[in-house]
């Protein structure tokens, strides 16, 4: 089994919105980008959401959704793991949130990117601060089979959070 370890934040102090997955799949941590598996809907969704042309560019990408308010990380900072089922993970060690939450108290609302993220996040971390809201979205992984405009419906209430 596999130690993986997973990246730093995506934040800066007009973040509004952070959204969790649970730790980044294989091709991701290859990649060292987030959500860097072509079939993994999230970045379709996310600038659908944002009414703009999706960038080519993972930077581009990352500095576009930071301007308009969205912080990317994972509620693990590292795992054991065969492969990138979230079914698989063992051995998990959260990230820092108490430390994030202090440092950036825009934030607003936290979406967890599927269900085991949020299951994750409360087994190894404090509720988060009382101003902060939660949701659960669908997850964007093609392991979730639902249709992306299911998950774009369900993805509509990120922008409530948004300046």
């Amino acid at each position: 089994m596999d130690k993986q370890v997973g990246f730093p934040p995506v934040i800066n102090s007009f973040s509004r919105v952070l959204i969790l997955g649970s730790m980044p799949g294989k091709i991701s941590l290859e990649k060292r980008q987030y959500y860097a598996n072509a079939r993994n809907d999230f970045w379709p969704i996310i600038f659908s959401l944002l009414q703009m042309s999706l960038p080519e560019s993972y930077d581009q990408r990352l500095d576009l959704i930071l301007g308009k308010g969205i912080a990317l990380w994972d509620v693990l900072q590292s795992c054991r793991r065969e492969g990138s089922s979230d079914n698989a993970i063992r051995q998990g060690k959260s990230n820092g949130f108490a430390k994030l939450f202090t440092q950036y108290p825009g934030l607003r609302a936290v979406f967890f990117n599927g269900k085991k993220a949020g299951e994750l996040f409360g087994r190894f971390n404090k509720p988060l601060p009382p101003d902060v809201k939660s949701f659960y979205l669908p997850s964007s992984s093609p392991a979730h089979t639902i249709t992306r405009r299911e998950k774009m419906e369900a993805w509509k209430r990120i922008l409530n959070f948004l300046d």
